[in-house]
């Protein structure tokens, strides 16, 4: 009687790899845009909870936090400027354990004010300020801007992104 050897011959494995090979190709741009768009809604909570710290200390003293002294909030009135790893000590401990400072893609969140308004950018995955992209509403690029003011996002991602 003959011994017979078992195993797997070439063109067997051969079609395993090609199959592989097709999966991991469906597959992995739909893991980096999911990733892209856990990015997005990280960026966005953040955006809405350092909102409700602002708005509580606007309550609190009628007016928002402004750049007053190097310790406070960062900003340029009519302008938008990045805040830095000291801004919103003012917030800190009573209207927010620890604000959040990065987005998403680990840029500083950007912040602007007045005497009633205010508003919080992040610049998306580009990390370039591109400011609103056709007049507010929605975008469909991880590259677009994310804006928060006055209490409602005027720009923020929806659907498909690119």
């Amino acid at each position: 009687m003959e011994k017979r050897e078992f195993g797997f011959s070439l063109i067997e494995l051969l079609i395993v790899i090609a199959i592989i090979g097709i999966l991991a190709g469906i597959a992995i741009p739909n893991l980096l845009s999911a990733v892209q768009r856990g990015k997005q809604k990280r960026t966005m909570s953040d955006m809405r909870a350092l909102a409700t710290a602002i708005e509580a200390y606007a309550v609190d003293s009628t007016q928002y936090p402004t750049a007053s002294c190097p310790t406070n909030i960062t900003t340029i009135i009519g302008g938008v400027t990045a805040i830095d790893a000291s801004s919103f000590s003012l917030l800190t401990p009573t209207y927010i354990a620890q604000p959040p400072k990065l987005d998403g893609w680990g840029a500083f969140f950007q912040y602007s004010n007045d005497s009633s308004n205010y508003a919080i950018l992040s610049t998306g995955s580009d990390k370039a300020k591109q400011g609103l992209v056709s007049n507010c509403g929605t975008t469909t690029n991880f590259t677009n801007d994310i804006v928060y003011a006055d209490g409602t996002f005027v720009q923020w991602p929806e659907g498909v992104q690119d």
